[in-house]
């Protein structure tokens, strides 16, 4: 029955924090990058990062409460 027995956990909990936060940011990145050269395209990462930070923090949010 040890194979059943769970260890430490505080990887997996570093797992969804970079998984909640990670794209966002890479996105806000590309988004300050490409800001010059295409503000539009620069506006579509704006909305895709804060999109999926909003739908991250509650996935990942409710999976860690």
């Amino acid at each position: 029955m040890t194979a059943l027995e769970v260890g430490n956990l505080s990887g997996l909990v570093a797992i969804f924090v970079a998984i909640m936060v990670g794209p966002p940011i890479l996105m806000t990145i590309i988004g300050f990058a490409v800001k010059k050269n295409s503000p539009n395209g620069a506006k579509v990462c704006f909305i895709i990062g804060a999109l999926y930070l909003i739908i991250g923090l509650g996935i990942c949010g409710t999976l860690l409460s």
